[in-house]
């Protein structure tokens, strides 16, 4: 983590050189507010990989001498392809859709978006892919 804690803290450091000038320059407080947020996102995201840095043992990229091998193993699972997303993302518009022409048609999204949600939090308790 020390690595990634490196880089987000030389990106804080440019927002928080970059902010004032950009104001000098332009005067536009929108683009500021922006940089100025950009800046506390940089500083909170250190924060916490300063944190997570200190909690987990160094990691074989983050040390001069490791290896490539030392880094073998499950990286974690990765799910196969799915359907659910797509109907979440249907049903999503749908909502959207009912806000715009009538509640009516709202209440269907949530109904479909309901079952979509479901469907894809429970996908890896059945089937082919259950685990």
């Amino acid at each position: 983590m020390k690595n990634e804690l490196w880089t987000i803290a030389f990106c804080g450091v440019f927002f928080v050189l970059i902010s004032p000038v950009y104001w000098i320059l332009t005067g536009d407080p929108t683009g500021t507010t922006a940089l100025i947020m950009t800046t506390l996102l940089c500083v909170v995201l250190g924060f916490y990989l300063a944190i997570v840095a200190r909690q987990i043992p160094d990691r074989p990229e983050d040390r001069s001498d490791g290896e490539i091998a030392e880094g073998a193993g499950e990286l974690g699972f990765f799910p196969p392809y799915s359907w659910w997303p797509l109907y979440c993302a249907l049903a999503f518009g749908v909502v959207v859709l009912g806000i715009i022409f009538g509640w009516w048609l709202f209440a269907i999204g949530v109904v479909f978006g309901g079952a979509a949600l479901v469907g894809w939090t429970f996908e890896y308790y059945r089937g082919i892919h259950a685990h």
